[in-house]
């Protein structure tokens, strides 16, 4: 075996290549947004969510991260043989592959939209964000669930509804509100 290939060598270059890589995802993760990895759209209806994965290519180069420094630590730092080093390098790549999964899933759970049944808004008060003319479209904002919210929603009187006033919903049909203006 030649000289270089070493396992001090060895160890050096997968955590230096995974380092790198890392922050190079991450970087990307950062400036461009989350949607870096392969998607598919199915029209098949699953209970699944496919926008985790445990094996994904950030929780892959944690895991080689954690091995190669590890791994490299344990060698030089403790001095322990190659086979304890590999050990304590396998099984901290494999602590940092769990954290990165756990980590990237808490991240994706923050992303998921609350949908709200729209009819429990009726009679219920808000104010217009902008002008809404008679039998238009405009938005209002009002609490959904705890939240101030703008919406979408149709002035179903003859009377001009000016931004900042009162509106009261009166109606819903086809996830479509309907309002007048309130007292």
């Amino acid at each position: 075996m030649p000289e270089f290939l070493n396992l001090y060598n060895i160890l050096l270059t997968v955590a230096l290549f995974s380092t790198v890589l890392y922050i190079l995802k991450l970087v990307v993760f950062i400036f461009v947004g989350g949607d870096t990895e392969v998607e598919a759209n199915f029209d098949a209806m699953t209970e699944t969510d496919v926008s985790f994965s445990f094996l994904s290519m950030q929780s892959i180069l944690a895991f080689f991260m954690g091995l190669g420094w590890s791994g490299l630590a344990a060698l030089v730092q403790f001095e322990l043989s190659a086979n304890i080093s590999l050990a304590i390098g396998f099984l901290t790549g494999l602590v940092f592959m769990f954290l990165t999964a756990y980590l990237m899933y808490g991240i994706k759970k923050l992303n998921k939209t609350v949908k709200t049944d729209l009819t429990a808004l009726v009679n219920q008060a808000g104010k217009a964000y902008i002008n809404i003319e008679p039998h238009k479209e405009g938005q209002i904002e009002i609490d959904i669930n705890g939240r101030l919210t703008i919406i979408e929603a149709s002035n179903c009187s003859d009377e001009k509804i000016n931004a900042f006033e009162p509106v009261k919903v009166v109606k819903v049909e086809n996830n479509k509100i309907y309002v007048i203006k309130g007292e």
